[in-house]
């Protein structure tokens, strides 16, 4: 039987591991669920209900001509009906935040990647560089065996060239059994940008099962 993966992310508060008791850890439903990466507004916020698009484009983030770092990380979860906020994605020092979690032993380690969509094949959204993946905006670190530091910069995440992707497992190999491995993202914007727009990439983990 072929080992399945589920993922998690963190919306509550606590920095600690999925099924720690009193964490509070949201099953990802990857054919309906989104993330969203916003600047948040009163009604792009932990608790409210899906936003309209009208509504997501109010809470943008605002380019100032200086570097930024995307303030609010969201689960638009589908069946809830409302935004939980991943509250420790982004800049801070949180190990637990990402859990992806396998129940049985891979055929190779576990990568994270990020795409422009379900074809795998192309990253030519501005946000991930439009083609040229050490320009994407977002970052990634691997975090299953420790934190990711106060400041940590990670790698830029772009397709699969070496570098711009993450081995979930800190590049220890395969899973010998089930497990759950670790990451920790952010979206930093360049000064340099200056046209607002909506992108949807897609993140993807990959692995071979026995």
């Amino acid at each position: 039987m072929s080992t399945a993966l589920t993922i998690y992310v963190n919306t509550g508060t606590q920095d600690t591991e999925v099924n720690t008791s009193g964490s509070e850890w949201t099953l990802v439903d990857v054919d309906n669920d989104e993330l969203i990466f916003s600047a948040g507004s009163s009604s792009v916020a932990d608790g409210e209900a899906i936003p309209s698009e009208t509504q997501l484009n109010q809470a943008g983030t605002l380019l100032t001509g200086a570097e930024i770092t995307v303030a609010h990380y969201f689960l638009s979860d589908n069946d809830a009906g409302i935004l939980k906020e991943i509250h420790n994605m982004g800049e801070g020092n949180y190990r637990y935040v990402v859990g992806c979690s396998f129940d049985g032993s891979t055929a190779s380690e576990p990568v994270l990647e990020v795409w422009d969509d379900t074809d795998l094949d192309s990253t030519d959204l501005v946000c991930l560089g439009e083609g040229t993946p050490s320009s994407s905006w977002f970052r990634g670190i691997t975090t299953t065996d420790s934190a990711p530091g106060a400041s940590w910069t990670g790698s830029r995440l772009a397709g699969s060239s070496d570098g711009y992707f993450l081995w979930l497992n800190d590049e220890n190999g395969a899973l010998s059994g089930a497990d759950v491995l670790y990451c920790q993202m952010k979206i930093v914007i360049p000064s340099t940008q200056q046209d607002a727009g909506a992108e949807t990439p897609v993140i993807a983990i990959k692995f071979a099962t026995v």
